[in-house]
């Protein structure tokens, strides 16, 4: 909590810090209908072994130009357009300059943020299923694609599209509908998470991420945003958010990296990942590589303002080392324990709370089409 002798200066730095803290959160937020569908309910860690058999398209990954019978599923939220018929017309034009079939649409609902949608496709024996929103639309394509060997394409029309970011694919539609019918394919790996609730009676909610998945501070601002004021000021909201939150934000946690020796901190947030660019040419995780079979973490302990200064200047400046309020980890699992309920946020989508996270690298679980 701010003291009364920093008066208005601090809190105008405050200020400043969380809008920098917010534009991270923004990177996560997708204002899609959101993908918060559990995987299943196992216990125990695993890490999947995947096929290395040679995929749809042929060992090489490239989509043939030649066939002009093979046909993609476009899995599109809705909500990102004000009139659907646009992109509609320029993927089906991209489709037939690649000489491809007119694709199959699909479009994701309240109930049904894609994971069906990407079933439903898989069964019309599609060569392509591609996800035109935000992260949170790419996440749940993404579950009902792990156990194809189909390809995803990636249509970013969020407002973070990080996975894209960090697979160096072109935000143009027309570019990156080309890129996923034209492409190569490349394994990466899903982040998969266990979210523990506080009752020994119930079995733990297994999600996946594709980018970061966070506990503390950062999943509260992401929940806690205004609606109304989000569909306003947009991502100023946020900063909203985190100084009506900052003064309750930290917990303690116990934290283990693999084999190493569990670490016990006052936090604000523990964040996992699976890869690390953000907006704006800001990297949270330096060395996270989307195809390494590993998840880098970050734990924030800053305190006050100059807390925050610490962590805005380690964000911008790229710095790997340790440092008393920023520290890296890497590791193929990662246990967080907690004093008390904290909120929990997968690619920017708030998932609820629990005293206790689990989560692992499962590697090269999803093949993507990426740039050839």
């Amino acid at each position: 909590m701010l003291k009364d002798s920093a008066g208005p200066v601090a809190l105008g730095v405050v200020a400043v810090l969380l809008l920098v803290v917010a534009w991270v959160v923004l990177a996560w937020q997708g204002r899609s209908a959101g993908s918060d569908e559990a995987v299943g309910g196992r216990r125990h860690l695993r890490r999947r072994r995947p096929s290395r058999d040679h995929f749809r398209d042929g060992s090489d990954g490239s989509a043939d130009r030649e066939t002009p019978t093979k046909r993609a599923a476009i899995i599109v939220n809705p909500t990102k357009f004000n009139d659907p018929s646009v992109p509609r017309e320029r993927i089906g034009r991209a489709c037939r300059e690649a000489g491809w079939d007119e694709p199959l649409w699909l479009e994701t609902t309240v109930d049904d943020h894609g994971t069906g949608q990407a079933r439903a496709a898989l069964a019309e024996d599609v060569d392509l299923v591609c996800a035109l929103g935000g992260d949170g639309t790419v996440r749940a394509v993404a579950i009902g694609l792990l156990d194809s060997h189909t390809p995803m394409g990636i249509l970013p029309a969020g407002t973070g599209n990080l996975l894209a970011r960090n697979l160096s694919l072109p935000h143009d539609l027309r570019e990156a509908a080309l890129v996923a019918l034209g492409g190569r394919n490349k394994r990466i790996d899903v982040g998969r998470i266990q979210i523990v609730p506080a009752e020994e009676h119930q079995a733990p909610e297994e999600h996946i991420f594709m980018v970061m998945a966070g506990i503390g501070f950062d999943a509260v601002v992401v929940s806690d945003a205004p609606e109304k004021l989000k569909a306003r000021v947009g991502w100023l909201a946020y900063g909203v958010s985190g100084l009506k939150n900052l003064p309750g934000s930290s917990f303690r946690a116990r934290a283990s990296f693999g084999g190493e020796e569990p670490i016990s901190r006052r936090v604000q947030s523990v964040l996992v990942g699976n890869c690390g660019k953000l907006t704006g040419g800001l990297v949270l995780m330096p060395d996270a590589e989307v195809d390494d079979g590993e998840l880098d973490s970050v734990v924030l302990s800053p305190q006050g303002v100059v807390g925050w200064v610490a962590v805005a200047g380690r964000v911008v400046t790229r710095r790997r080392a340790g440092h008393e309020r920023v520290e890296h980890h890497r590791s193929v699992d990662v246990r967080v324990q907690t004093d008390r309920m904290v909120e929990v946020q997968l690619d920017g989508d708030p998932v609820g709370q629990a005293r206790e996270i689990i989560a692992w690298a499962d590697p090269l679980a999803l093949t993507v089409r990426v740039p050839s």
